[in-house]
């Protein structure tokens, strides 16, 4: 019957998949293309994807890592940097007699190879790093985040990173069906990943590292593995805010990227792979779009006046403290949203009637 049930749920979410793309497709060829809605569609597909891959981290294998950003930039760079043409390079490294590197690669090729290289850099730095537990562990890659956003800003690497200027000219998209299904088709391999039995040991370790141990999980070598996955996709869904952005730059990628990637998980529900996906694009569109007319609009008490710019980030914050009180799991807390449980949760409402 369970097998059945998640049959019938992978079914319905292909096919409402399907009917999305859809819709986006009808959108694009309805609406402006400068219209806001598709800017928050598109972040929020990129800030789901990197909300996943470090709620896999953080949610399901219960290291608190805070790298997230700087795995983004390292994806970014590598896309940016292999990507630009040839006959480009001069302009955009003019302070480095055209760079270092002059050949181009594919856009496909290109967005694996900053997923792999992300994963390279995640791969080494685990393995002194994921010793420590807890907040030291959150300390120690925050720590490599700022370094290497620093050391990409450097002038001897401006051969390679274009030093504090800013990479551009690089391919771009600007179909938001590209970046839903380049997200989604990542998005549905961690929840494979998931639901495999390395998801099941990911598991075991968040919730009793000496159990795990006894049961025979190896905890070096699954905590190694998730580290590195999640910066895998991390380092994709840089890839893909570069091309958003359509200009790259180190600067961009501070300390409080990470916290917002953070406070979506959090909010979404710690364990939740449906909830991140909701809270992305929820925090996006109240940070983009819902709450913007706050700074234009014109309120005055006597002398003092109320809207001013910046008073959204006011409102923004007591909404997510709101939250943060009211759903102490977050939105979804460690649920997934499935037809099953919908069928379930009015069943529920029919039998209490």
């Amino acid at each position: 019957m369970e097998n059945k049930n998640k049959k019938r749920d992978l079914i319905i979410g292909f096919g409402l998949l399907a009917l999305l793309f859809v819709v986006l497709i009808i959108l694009e060829h309805t609406i402006r293309p400068t219209s806001i809605l598709f800017t928050v569609l598109k972040k929020g597909a990129i800030y789901a994807l990197v909300a996943v891959s470090m709620n896999l981290l953080n949610g399901f294998t219960g290291l608190f890592s805070l790298g997230q950003a700087g795995f983004m930039l390292l994806g970014a760079y590598t896309y940016a940097i292999f990507t630009i043409p040839v006959e480009a390079r001069a302009q955009v490294y003019q302070y480095f007699d055209g760079g270092a590197i002059q050949f181009t690669l594919p856009v496909v090729v290109a967005m694996i190879l900053a997923g792999l290289v992300a994963a390279v850099f995640a791969y080494l730095i685990g393995l002194p790093v994921l010793h420590l537990k807890s907040d030291y562990l959150a300390i120690a890659t925050l720590g490599f985040a700022e370094i290497l956003r620093a050391i990409f800003q450097w002038d001897k690497l401006g051969v390679i990173t274009n030093g504090s200027n800013l990479l551009r000219k690089y391919p771009v998209f600007k179909s938001t069906a590209f970046y839903f299904a380049v997200s989604g088709i990542c998005i549905a391999i961690i929840v494979l990943l998931i639901n495999s039995t390395y998801g099941r040991a990911f598991k075991a370790i968040r919730d009793d590292e000496v159990a795990a141990e006894a049961m025979g999980i190896n905890l070096a070598h699954h905590k190694r593995m998730a580290f590195t996955i999640s910066s895998f996709f991390a380092g994709i869904s840089g890839a893909l805010l570069a091309m958003f952005q359509t200009t790259i730059q180190a600067s961009q990628f501070k300390s409080a990227m990470t916290y917002e990637i953070l406070l979506i998980v959090v909010i979404g529900g710690i364990g939740s792979v449906t909830g991140s996906c909701i809270s992305s694009f929820l925090f996006i569109a109240c940070s983009e779009w819902w709450l913007r007319f706050l700074d234009n609009a014109n309120l005055n008490f006597t002398s003092f006046q109320i809207l001013r710019p910046g008073f959204r980030k006011v409102v923004f914050s007591i909404v997510i403290m709101c939250i943060v009180l009211f759903y102490q799991k977050g939105i979804m807390g460690e649920h997934e949203f499935s037809v099953s449980g919908i069928i379930k949760f009015f069943k529920g409402l029919g039998k209490k009637k």
